[in-house]
């Protein structure tokens, strides 16, 4: 891989991942609801989901995905059913203003945020089937896969732990400026309708023939 080939990739990288999507909504709603510092760890979720990705599209398994009929509709169903359940859960979530420095640890779970974010990222197919139409384009066959892959995947990953920090902390900074109940509630309702938003989207992407 060229040192131009690579700068190519690591500018296109920068606009996949502020895209919004499903990731950027599950790190503003963890930053709204814990804060930047406890918020964050949806993103190391998000990373493995996308390291995950990369891992089927370079042994091949996303290429069976992408012409597979059925492989690609069980997995982007089960995609669907999970944004949907976030978004109602979200919805339905406790409206009491949260102390984003002093929260309850009790109601705190690094492994739930960081299964949320695995999730979130390896249960949309859409994102696996981009990734095998970009991917390949950045790779040359002629030289070693493995480092070219990890460099790659390496950049994606740099790039995204920038962007889901910064929509984390825009929604952290929105989170100090609510204490009232009400306002909250809608703010959950907002996310909410954003994940089933997703899900809905997702439910009507087709893979390529």
């Amino acid at each position: 891989m060229t040192l131009s080939t690579w700068l190519t990739f690591f500018v296109a990288s920068w606009a996949i991942s502020f895209s919004p999507g499903a990731g950027a909504i599950s790190a503003m709603t963890s930053g709204l609801k814990y804060g930047f510092a406890r918020g964050y760890w949806n993103t190391a979720g998000l990373i493995l989901g996308i390291l995950a990705q990369f891992v089927i599209v370079a042994v091949g398994l996303g290429a069976v995905l992408a012409t597979s009929e059925i492989a690609f509709a069980v997995v982007k169903y089960l995609g669907v059913a999970y944004l949907v359940y976030l978004g109602v859960r979200q919805i339905r979530t406790d409206a009491a203003p949260v102390a984003v420095d002093t929260g309850n640890p009790a109601h705190f779970s690094v492994r739930e945020l960081v299964v949320r974010g695995i999730l979130v990222n390896l249960m949309n197919p859409k994102g696996t089937v981009f990734l095998l139409a970009v991917v390949p384009q950045f790779v040359n066959p002629a030289h070693a896969l493995t480092p070219q892959y990890a460099a790659l995947a390496g950049t994606l990953v740099f790039t995204d732990l920038v962007a889901m920090g910064v929509y984390t902390l825009l929604a952290a900074r929105v989170l100090r400026l609510l204490r009232d109940a009400r306002h909250i509630r809608w703010m959950n309702r907002i996310f909410g309708s954003l994940f089933i938003v997703a899900g809905v989207f997702l439910a009507t992407f087709r893979r390529q023939a």
